[in-house]
């Protein structure tokens, strides 16, 4: 309790403390953006692999664009699903990476599309791919900067989610005591202890980290690895799988609601 007393009495100090508030402010505003949005002067495999699994979620939200309102090309029309949601790679390709193979051959985003496990071509083979009128990703909605990082994460960064997730029942094979040590002193910083402090849903159908852990552990465990595009939501990709892998396991023992 003393800490946060301090901590909102010293963010109320610089509102109230005139210009040198307002430029306090807008330097820890300039900091947060550059690590949602910028990219480090000597970029390690390990961001580039995160970046690139932020841009695989959602590439429009990632890099601070607006929503394209057109529905992708190649999305079909049996599907009807419209809008930025179908130009998404997750959305045909899925949160496993299989495609009509995975998860999403059934339910509200099945397609029909393939999967993107054992994708080995290189940033130019991908370029030529989405520049294509196929998909039709111009350079100024995912720039070749851009291209060279989702690249890297299809070549190294997929994971194969049915050696960790039960593809029926959806269980983790974690360890929620030790995801409960890692969850308690990183994630619990914006998610509170019981995961509730931040909420995707309404009062009636909550959205909390236990809700979204249950319902899909495969969008979860994405994003634990790699963080949540346009937020300042940290990734374990750096780490061994398992610690993403227990954190998973003990989310899914916190409130649903």
């Amino acid at each position: 309790m003393e800490f946060r007393t301090l901590g909102v009495t010293a963010i109320a100090a610089c509102l109230l403390s005139g210009s040198a508030g307002a430029q306090s402010l807008e330097k820890d505003e300039a900091y947060h953006a550059d690590f949602i949005f910028g990219a480090p002067s000597e970029p390690t495999e390990a961001w580039t692999l995160t970046r690139g699994g932020r841009l695989y979620d959602n590439w429009y939200a990632t890099q601070d664009l607006d929503a394209p309102e057109d529905t992708h090309p190649l999305w079909p029309s049996s599907n009807e699903r419209t809008g930025a949601v179908t130009t998404r790679c997750k959305s045909c390709h899925g949160w496993d990476y299989r495609g009509a193979d995975g998860k999403y051959g059934t339910g509200s985003y099945q397609t029909g599309i393939g999967g993107v496990m054992g994708y080995a071509g290189s940033a130019a083979d991908l370029g030529a791919l989405l520049r294509a009128d196929a998909h039709g990703f111009t350079d100024a909605m995912i720039p070749d900067e851009q291209v060279g990082y989702l690249a890297a994460f299809l070549a190294k960064g997929l994971i194969d989610m049915n050696a960790v997730i039960d593809f029926t029942t959806g269980d983790v094979k974690g360890d929620p005591a030790r995801g409960a040590s890692i969850f308690q002193t990183t994630c619990a910083a914006c998610h509170g202890y019981d995961g509730r402090a931040l909420d995707w849903g309404d009062a009636d159908e909550p959205g909390y980290v236990g809700t979204e852990a249950n319902a899909n552990p495969w969008e979860v465990l994405h994003k634990i690895r790699n963080g949540h595009p346009g937020v300042e939501m940290i990734g374990l990709s750096a780490f061994p799988l398992q610690d993403a892998v227990d954190v998973l396991s003990y989310t899914r023992t916190l409130p649903e609601k």
